[in-house]
């Protein structure tokens, strides 16, 4: 979606050389003032197979003391990207982990010595973000923000509840790989 704020810059307002620099990198965002009586050309802007629509208004941000914001909705074609040619399959995302525990993001699924491990998604989440970060220690605010996200309602108990779930199905032999920093958090410590 592209939008153009208002029409008071007119320093803003595209030239024929920036249009002509846009279509050259179709990938590069575009935007750029508008009066309010234009219609901005933006069928000029797209490659052939795109089409756009006017975003609508309850969609798009509004600054207080400014005029309402213009926005349009790009529509492509998903076998198209939006340099025009057809898009290929980007390559797997390499399995994450080391040999005790390989996690693979793109299946989602884990391996802990060989054994898959079935997970719910937070179990999935947590686990995956300890991995990626070994031996680095992880406050219980951090994990509810990383994992959670922002606006999760909760404490650290929750992540104490998790970790004691991800020990539990890890198994006895393999449980100690979670390793609690009394008074901090967390860490993955891989054993080996």
């Amino acid at each position: 979606m592209s939008a153009a704020p208002s029409a008071s810059s007119a320093a803003a307002t595209a030239s024929p050389q920036s249009l002509r620099a846009a279509r050259a990198h179709p990938t590069r965002q575009r935007l750029r003032a508008v009066a309010p009586d234009e219609l901005p050309p933006v069928a000029d802007l797209l490659h052939g197979d795109a089409t756009w629509l006017p975003a609508p208004a309850h969609s798009l941000p509004t600054l207080p003391g400014q005029p309402p914001m213009v926005g349009y909705l790009v529509l492509v074609p998903a076998d198209r990207r939006p340099g025009g040619g057809p898009v290929t399959a980007p390559p797997p995302a390499p399995p994450q982990g080391d040999a005790l525990i390989r996690i693979d993001p793109e299946q989602r699924t884990v391996q802990v010595a060989e054994r898959p491990l079935e997970l719910t998604y937070l179990e999935f989440e947590l686990l995956a973000h300890l991995v990626a970060h070994p031996h680095r220690v992880h406050t219980r605010d951090q994990l509810v923000t990383t994992v959670w996200g922002y606006g999760h309602i909760g404490d650290g108990r929750t992540v104490d509840v998790h970790i004691a779930r991800l020990r539990r199905k890890l198994g006895a032999e393999h449980r100690a790989a979670i390793v609690t920093v009394r008074r901090v958090g967390y860490k993955y410590a891989p054993m080996g």
